[in-house]
């Protein structure tokens, strides 16, 4: 950036630059000057556009070379729209960052102030409104000034300089650094083309027009081009609103503006003010007292510098900065190409409003906070993400950590982004733990395992293991040795209530009924569901990540998957950006195709059942939203209690809250964070707290009026309960054949005392209806019923054989119709 500061460096006669040293200190001096002036004299005599200066030694032959030499040059001059600042917005018009390479900010004249306009034009060229382009009296009053050794000036009129910047800008956007130095070249090629382009630029635009991209162009020093940005930049005001001391200080930094800083040299730029405002108090642009009062106001004190907001450290959001550049870098709407998109970025102007809500965002910080203080002595760090479900919309985005703007370090500070991947600034991720086993839910839902059935379950204790052979891994996601599984309590060793599994969060039933369905089914359902590793990548397929999250990911890529059941099996990956328009006000069209209906809604209302049962009376209650709002979601604690997380959701709201060991694999046992002490870090002890407070006061915020989960179908509540067809009297074969074509599988249960022939089915186990592929037990006749034995001394009572295996059948209950959404 610094590079571009010579654009509008001090210039001499000619527009060549030049030492500020009061007199021409020699006799070489002298001679150049004269040269240039002889130059520049023998074309000025020469041009059609009726300007008249004496031709000093170009008679004859040479007065007709230069005239064909100077018609032979391009006349046709053209302008590229100027680099500017882009801004970026949250959802509430708050501005977030600013960035450009360029600091620029385009305006009509008529939002700047005449004062502005008279400066400038007083300083730069007081006959502006008179010539054509070229002025052949400032060329002479630049010679005779400059050769009696008084201040040196600069012949280069208003349009001349706007050519020669406009020149070099456009080299600069096109990376032609050859173009762009020789736009500034110390060349009388270079010269002529200037003075032909200037002419020919009066007869295409009009004064104002020509005014107006001039302060729009020029360099106003520290970083400000055009100005409106400087005006901003140094007076906190707009260019419409800036007084005549203010004008006066702007104008006198176009000559030199490292060197009349206002900011770094304020006694330079009071000194270069105060010639801006004699030269207009000279030109009679303003009164005796208008000239003495702007000259008596000291330069510090008119200052109210407003610093740039171009980097992310700069921000009042840098984390989410940091994000919404690096998806911006992304999106194909922004061109083809990463550096097609950043120059669109960071010069064309853009205004992008983006989905944070600041009220949102700055109470999720303070709660985070709350629980986990930024630089605790622990080092454990804290992330939080919430969005809306159905449409992805990032609506905060948090973490207990500062971002460092001036190459701080140490425990509180961190530039890396702990909710999102590292393509967007974050990480890896951290192990999710246990909140991993929602995606094996989904999946027993396709597969007809009913909310209100049963699931398998080896037995464990937090000691003994639960050991799961590789033969009992089969498939493409299976393991090469032995998997020990543990619990948190004494718990297992039969099938569990779908429902009591999911709010104890029973290991080795999530275990066993991941087996059951087959690792790489569950694997697919969190592809499809939008979860995968910070890196990008899928979730490893073992059972391990699958049904326990050893892996890593993001809050917000977690987020997003809970949020496809608030939003009834629709996934929407997340999105940050509202709107974004060009600098001409023209919306850029957004693709619209970033949700897909990716799990039946009935499957999704199923899976929110069971978890908001973990709510309700399970390992979440802390979680348990104020005033009876409905909420479902699922805790998360790795081994060793390294990571934690609660992720949940309401039919409005997603959110997802990780705490953890950012720093180091340490142990979150027997821990003092803020106000609280840890026995134990559970996700169920500190980050559903936290969530509950997300949700709370999130909802509150958004005006979210309480409203119900719509109900799960019966088919998915209790199964799909069909009939079973009667197969009494058919052969084991016969009747195997009509149960399995009927949706179940059969076997031989037992054997039973009938008259019926031998071998054929007698009766089953359950009978009348069932779940579709429920195993069907038949009893099979004996073909004989034994004798009554006979009777001793004492009669007794008989009784009727039993059969040599007896199941008890299924109870059924009626399921009520679904409930109705309110609010």
């Amino acid at each position: 950036m610094a590079g571009r500061v010579a654009r509008t460096g001090q210039r001499g006669l000619g527009g060549y630059p030049c030492p500020m040293q009061g007199r021409a200190s020699n006799f070489a001096n002298v001679l150049s000057l004269l040269g240039a002036f002889v130059a520049t004299a023998m074309v000025m005599g020469l041009l059609a556009a009726g300007l008249v200066i004496p031709a000093v030694g170009a008679t004859g032959s040479a007065a007709k070379s230069g005239v064909q030499a100077f018609d032979s040059l391009p006349g046709e001059f053209t302008t590229s729209p100027l680099a500017q600042q882009s801004k970026i917005y949250d959802a509430r018009g708050g501005l977030i960052t600013t960035p450009y390479d360029e600091n620029r900010i385009i305006v009509p004249l008529k939002a700047i102030s005449k004062t502005m306009q008279n400066a400038q034009i007083a300083i730069e060229d007081s006959r502006f409104r008179e010539h054509g382009g070229v002025d052949p009296r400032g060329i002479t009053r630049a010679l005779v000034s400059n050769f009696k050794g008084g201040d040196t000036q600069g012949a280069s009129t208003l349009t001349q300089q706007y050519v020669k910047i406009t020149l070099q800008e456009n080299a600069l956007r096109n990376n032609d650094k050859a173009a762009a130095q020789a736009a500034t070249a110390k060349t009388y090629t270079r010269k002529l083309q200037e003075l032909k382009y200037a002419i020919t630029l009066e007869k295409q635009l009009t004064k104002d027009q020509i005014l107006e991209g001039y302060l729009n162009l020029v360099y106003y020093g520290d970083q400000a081009y055009g100005v409106e940005a400087a005006a901003q930049h140094y007076f906190s005001t707009s260019a419409a609103k800036l007084t005549l001391s203010q004008s006066a200080l702007l104008a006198g930094l176009v000559q030199q503006p490292s060197r009349t800083d206002p900011i770094h040299n304020p006694e330079r730029a009071q000194v270069r003010r105060n010639v801006v405002l004699d030269r207009m108090h000279e030109l009679g642009m303003v009164t005796d007292k208008e000239w003495k009062a702007a000259k008596a106001i000291p330069v510090k004190k008119m200052l109210k510098v407003k610093p740039a907001q171009n980097t992310c450290g700069r921000s009042t959001q840098p984390y989410f900065c940091e994000y919404i550049l690096a998806y911006l870098k992304q999106l194909p709407a922004l061109g083809k190409s990463v550096p097609e998109r950043i120059k669109k970025i960071n010069q064309g102007g853009l205004t992008i409003q983006t989905t944070l809500d600041p009220k949102v965002q700055a109470m999720a910080q303070a709660q985070v906070e709350k629980k986990v203080p930024v630089g605790n002595s622990e080092r454990i760090g804290a992330a939080a993400s919430i969005i809306e479900p159905g449409t992805g919309k990032v609506l905060a985005m948090v973490q207990a950590s500062r971002f460092p703007t001036t190459g701080q370090k140490g425990k509180k500070y961190t530039q890396v982004n702990w909710n999102v991947d590292q393509k967007y600034g974050g990480t890896s991720g951290a192990q999710f733990g246990s909140t991993a086993k929602m995606f094996a839910i989904v999946t027993a839902l396709e597969n007809g395992i009913p909310v209100n059935g049963k699931i398998p379950s080896k037995y464990a204790t937090p000691k003994q293991a639960a050991i799961y052979t590789p033969s009992e891994m089969k498939g493409k996601c299976g393991a090469g040795s032995a998997w020990p599984v543990r619990n948190d309590e004494a718990i297992g060793g039969k099938p569990l209530p779908f429902s009591l599994a999911t709010q104890k969060s029973v290991n080795t039933a999530f275990a066993s009924l991941v087996l059951k369905l087959g690792t790489n089914k569950v694997h697919d359902t969190m592809n499809k569901m939008g979860l995968h590793q910070g890196t990008g990548k899928e979730i490893e397929c073992y059972p391990a990540a699958v049904t326990l999250g050893a892996n890593d990911t993001t809050p917000l890529t977690l987020a997003s998957s809970y949020a496809t059941l608030a939003a009834e099996g629709k996934y929407c990956t997340p999105n940050p950006i509202l709107s974004i328009t060009t600098n001409d006000k023209k919306p850029i069209k957004l693709p619209t195709d970033n949700c897909k209906q990716v799990i039946s809604k009935d499957v999704a209302n199923g899976a929110t059942k069971l978890l908001e049962g973990v709510i309700q009376k399970g390992t979440g209650t802390q979680a348990k939203l104020a005033g009876g709002r409905p909420a479902a979601g699922k805790t998360g604690t790795t081994d060793n209690h390294v990571e934690s997380w609660f992720v949940g959701y309401t039919p409005q709201l997603a959110g997802a809250v990780w705490v953890g060991t950012p720093y180091s694999q340490k142990r979150m046992k027997n821990i003092r964070l803020g106000n609280d002490f840890y026995p134990e870090v559970f996700g169920g002890t500190i980050s559903a707290p936290i969530w509950k407070q997300l949700m709370d006061r999130a909802s509150q915020i958004l005006d979210k009026p309480k409203r119900d989960f719509d109900e799960a179908s019966s088919k998915v509540l209790e199964g799909d309960i069909i009939g079973i067809p009667s197969v009494s009297g058919m052969s084991v074969q016969d009747a195997t054949k009509a149960l399995e074509g009927a949706g179940f599988k059969a076997q031989v249960a037992g054997n039973t005392y009938s008259n019926m022939s031998a071998g054929t089915v007698v009766y089953t186990n359950p009978s009348g209806r069932a779940v579709r592929g429920t195993t069907v037990g038949l009893y099979v006749s004996t073909g004989y019923v034994p004798a009554p034995p006979q009777p001793t001394s004492t009669p007794k009572a008989t009784s009727s054989p039993k059969p040599t295996k007896t199941t008890t059948k299924p109870k059924t209950t009626k399921t009520p119709p679904p409930k109705k959404k309110t609010g």
